[in-house]
C-alpha cells in the first residue's frame, strides 16, 4: 500500500470517528436524506454554532433554506419554518399570507422520523398534519485526486437523430423534446387559453456512478435548464451573462456550490460545461474556466429523483422551465 493511500485511509477513520463521537452527544447533528410526503426528495442539516443549533432544509424543489429554529427538547429536535402562500383581502386583492410549520424530529439509530403541523390553507382555523422520515446520510469522502483518477471509454448519450436512450423522468408530463437538425432541442410551449401544460424532464435509460460528462449548450435569452448529475445534483444552465457570481446562476451546483468566476457567454452563444463528479465532488469548467474545483457537494438539490446519495443515477435534463437547445453530451465513466 502506497503512503498516500495509506494516509487517506487514516483520514477517513478519524472523520468517521469525529462523527460517530459528535453523533453520540447530538444524534441530530449531520446531514439526514429525506423521503418528504407525496414521495420527493429532501434534505436537511443539523449543526452547532456558538452553542446554538442551526438547521437547514430542501423541500422537494428550490432552494436549501435556513429554518427560522431550531432546539432540542428532550430526546426531540423542534425545528420551525415560516412561510407565505398567495390569499386575498377583504376587498379580493392579492396579498401574501405568513405561515408558519413546526416540525418535531425523533431520531432512531441513523434513521429520523417527522411530524409537520401547519395550516390547513383551505380550511381556516384547521391544521394539517403529516409524518415523514429520513435516514442519516452517509460521511462525505475525502475530496479525490482527480490526477490519478482512470476514465473508461467515452459514450454519446445523444446520438444527433432521434431520444433512442432517453425517456421521461415523468411519463405523464408532456414531452416538449425533440430532434431537429442534428439538435436536442426542449420546447415548452403554452397555449393562450387553455390550461398549462405540465412539461417534464428528460432522463438517460442508463445510470452512472462516477464520471466526466462533456456537455455544448446554447442558451437563450431568459432561457433556465439544468444537468442533473446522477439525477440529483443540478448544475445550473442559466441566461445569466454579466451578472455575478451566485449560487444560481450558469455553472453554479443550484444553491449549493456558488462558482468562484463569471465564465458565462452571451445568449444565444454556443456554451461548454465540463463536470467531473467524483466519490462526491464535483469539479465545473465552463467556457474552459475553472469555476467550481474539487468541491463536496453535501446534498441532493431542489428537483432530485431521490435523495440517496449514495446510489448510481441518470443524467437528467430540466426541461419543465424554458426552451433549452444541446448540441452534444458525451460521458466517461470512472473505471474503479
Amino acid at each position: 500500500m502506497s503512503i498516500r493511500n495509506y494516509t487517506r485511509i487514516l483520514a477517513s477513520l478519524a472523520v468517521a470517528t469525529a462523527t460517530l463521537s459528535t453523533f453520540a452527544a447530538n444524534p441530530f447533528l449531520g446531514q439526514w436524506e429525506l423521503t418528504i410526503p407525496g414521495g420527493g426528495a429532501g434534505w436537511l442539516g443539523v449543526e452547532e454554532k456558538g452553542g446554538a443549533l442551526e438547521a437547514s432544509l430542501l423541500w422537494g424543489s428550490g432552494s436549501v433554506f435556513p429554518l427560522d429554529s431550531a432546539r432540542l427538547e428532550g430526546d426531540q429536535l423542534l425545528l420551525t419554518r415560516k412561510y407565505q402562500i398567495d390569499g386575498k383581502d377583504a376587498a379580493g386583492k392579492k396579498i401574501k399570507i405568513d405561515r408558519v410549520e413546526n416540525l418535531t424530529a425523533s431520531v432512531h439509530g441513523d434513521h429520523i422520523q417527522f411530524l409537520s403541523v401547519k395550516p390547513d390553507d383551505k380550511v381556516e382555523g384547521k391544521n394539517v398534519t403529516e409524518k415523514f422520515s429520513g435516514r442519516r446520510q452517509p460521511p462525505m469522502p475525502p475530496a479525490p485526486d482527480l490526477s490519478k483518477v482512470k476514465f473508461g471509454t467515452a459514450k454519446n448519450l445523444f446520438n444527433g437523430k432521434d431520444l433512442t436512450g432517453w425517456r421521461l423522468t415523468d411519463p405523464k408530463a408532456v414531452n416538449g423534446w425533440s430532434v431537429k437538425d442534428g439538435l436536442l432541442v426542449n420546447n415548452p410551449a403554452q397555449e393562450e387559453g387553455k390550461p398549462h401544460k405540465r412539461y417534464g424532464n428528460l432522463r438517460t435509460e442508463h445510470e452512472f456512478d462516477d464520471f466526466n460528462l462533456k456537455v455544448e449548450v446554447m442558451v437563450g435569452k431568459e432561457q433556465n435548464s439544468g444537468i442533473y448529475l446522477r439525477g440529483i445534483y443540478e448544475v445550473q444552465v442559466e441566461e445569466s451573462f454579466g451578472q455575478g457570481v451566485d449560487p444560481h446562476h450558469m455553472g453554479a451546483v443550484y444553491s449549493r456550490i456558488t462558482p468562484t468566476v463569471a465564465a458565462e457567454k452571451p445568449a444565444g452563444e454556443w456554451q461548454t460545461l465540463d463536470i467531473t463528479f467524483v466519490n462526491r465532488h464535483v469539479t465545473v469548467i465552463l467556457n474552459g474556466k475553472n469555476i467550481i474545483d474539487n468541491k463536496p457537494v453535501m446534498g441532493c438539490t431542489g428537483g432530485a429523483l431521490w435523495s440517496d446519495v449514495s446510489r448510481p443515477g441518470p443524467i437528467y435534463l430540466q426541461g419543465d422551465h424554458t426552451g433549452i437547445t444541446y448540441r452534444s453530451l458525451v460521458l466517461k465513466p470512472v473505471v474503479k
